[in-house]
């Protein structure tokens, strides 16, 4: 049975990205001997993928999903060897979607204003984290038929696309982690394991600070939708679109 692997998946986009694939994979019912895996009976018959979700906070929204759930903070080296241990050295990998994030008030994030700290938290979760996580699964990911990897990443991050400027943490941390994941999709290659860049566009989530403060921000999605978007994408691009950076209409977008 194929393994997906979710992170940040206790809130915004990573949720209901996790409730998508859960609800995908359940609408052709197979019949299954009970698992011997070490995931537990939820991850059982009716579905075609065993979905591990996963997210630094174990809140609600995380622990009542109908899946496996796994405490990993992606920032963390310690955090991501235990979660590679708890994995365990056999299990195959078919699909490991990085969503976790953080990003600093745009007031916070400016020339300015921005520090080390705020640079230092920003790049750990959304650049060093998803390289780190995919290095130390990686032996369970070359053992997948037709594995995938994909981050969700940010028009932000496109230098050719940048003409607002700002956002300085943030925008170099999206811009790492695209140049990180172009770097990887062409040592894979010859893996076999496709490699995508994802764009969501602006969605309603607490990642921004703006949505908490209940600023209307134009062009802004439910997660609901952004997610639909993503995965419409993932599922649709193969080995002839490994390397490349896509809008979640399926757009894509400048490095």
């Amino acid at each position: 049975m194929p393994t997906a692997i979710i992170t940040g998946a206790n809130s915004g986009i990573g949720h209901a990205l996790a409730r998508i694939l859960i609800s995908e994979v359940s609408k052709n019912p197979i019949s299954i001997a009970p698992s011997l895996s070490p995931f537990n009976s939820l991850t059982s018959s009716i579905q075609n993928y065993t979905v591990l979700a996963t997210d630094q906070t174990l809140g609600l929204p995380l622990t009542s999903l109908p899946c496996e759930t796994h405490q990993l903070d992606v920032s963390s080296l310690l955090s991501i060897q235990s979660f590679a241990q708890c994995i365990g050295a056999d299990t195959p990998i078919d699909l490991l979607l990085h969503v976790a994030g953080v990003m600093e008030r745009p007031e916070d994030d400016a020339l300015h204003t921005v520090d080390l700290d705020g640079l230092q938290r920003t790049f750990a979760v959304n650049t060093f984290g998803p390289l780190l996580l995919t290095q130390a699964l990686l032996p369970n990911i070359l053992k997948a038929s037709s594995p995938k990897v994909a981050v969700v990443s940010s028009r932000v991050g496109s230098m050719t696309d940048n003409t607002s400027g700002g956002q300085y943490a943030y925008r170099a941390s999206k811009a790492g982690v695209n140049s990180l994941f172009k770097s990887m999709s062409v040592d894979l290659r010859e893996d076999g394991v496709v490699v995508l860049v994802l764009h969501p566009g602006i969605v309603k989530t607490g990642l921004d600070p703006r949505h908490k403060e209940g600023v209307e921000v134009e062009g802004a999605v439910e997660p609901d939708d952004a997610a639909r978007g993503l995965w419409d994408v993932l599922e649709g691009k193969g080995m002839e679109s490994t390397g490349k950076f896509f809008h979640r209409t399926g757009e894509e977008l400048p490095w």
